[in-house]
């Protein structure tokens, strides 16, 4: 549960099945298990590409709006977050900002989820993406660098160094390594887009920048909903 809200003030859940108005996490978490639920799978899609998602189009669209879901196995309900933020103009400190998490239950269809790879197969997505988005960015002269790249590495090992817990106990170590690699290529790419444009001073290269950073964007994603979601496809095996 405190994984759920971590930082946030509260967390309530609304459109639940025999419920009339929204409720908190522990109870909604309740209710869905009597419902049948017998897990949780993330979908992280992005416009053009619904991944993790099983339908409607209804819950599709509210998910890409939102660019996260989660939908249960075992019964045919999805959660969909809205974030509510308030606190003073222009408050700098975090601890300032109350925010609010509204989700949204809503039927959803009972398919497998959209272009979720195996831990395997997203593992060896990574590794070549990494690789090919490395060289062009290298070719081009817009590789993360500079204040700002260095700056984002090393608070992303001091992190790693403090033993953050990736995944909660009981996840496969592939799952924890597949993850982890993700979010290292995810955080390259963010410091590659918050740098600008670096050295591509050319439409045309400007172009084959954000040609190289889109699918690695995409392998990116996909592999950290493979990892999220690996504790629930292995006890699904048996």
């Amino acid at each position: 549960m405190h994984a759920i809200v971590g930082g946030d003030s509260v967390h309530r859940v609304e459109g639940l099945p025999g419920e009339s108005a929204p409720v908190g996490l522990t109870l909604a978490l309740g209710r869905l298990r009597a419902l049948g639920v017998t897990g949780l799978r993330v979908a992280l899609p992005a416009p053009g590409h619904p991944l993790g998602l099983s339908g409607p189009p209804a819950f599709n669209e509210r998910a890409l709006e939102a660019e996260e879901a989660v939908v249960a196995t075992g019964a045919p309900y999805g959660l969909v977050p809205e974030v509510y933020e308030a606190g003073p103009e222009g408050a700098a400190d975090a601890e300032d900002v109350h925010v609010e998490v509204v989700w949204h239950c809503l039927p959803v269809r009972e398919a497998p989820p959209a272009d979720v790879p195996s831990l395997g197969e997203a593992e060896r997505e990574l590794a070549d993406a990494l690789r090919e988005t490395t060289e062009v960015l290298a070719r081009l002269d817009v590789a993360a660098s500079g204040p700002v790249a260095e700056a984002a590495i090393d608070a992303y090992r001091a992190r790693a160094e403090r033993g953050r817990e990736v995944l909660a106990p009981g996840y496969p170590p592939r799952a924890v390594r597949v993850l982890e690699l993700a979010q290292r290529v995810g955080l390259l790419i963010s410091v590659a887009y918050e740098n600008g444009h670096g050295g591509a001073v050319s439409a045309s290269e400007m172009g084959a920048r954000a040609q190289a950073l889109r699918p690695v964007e995409r392998v990116a994603r996909r592999a950290q909903v493979a990892a999220y979601n690996a504790y629930v496809e292995e006890r699904e095996r048996g």
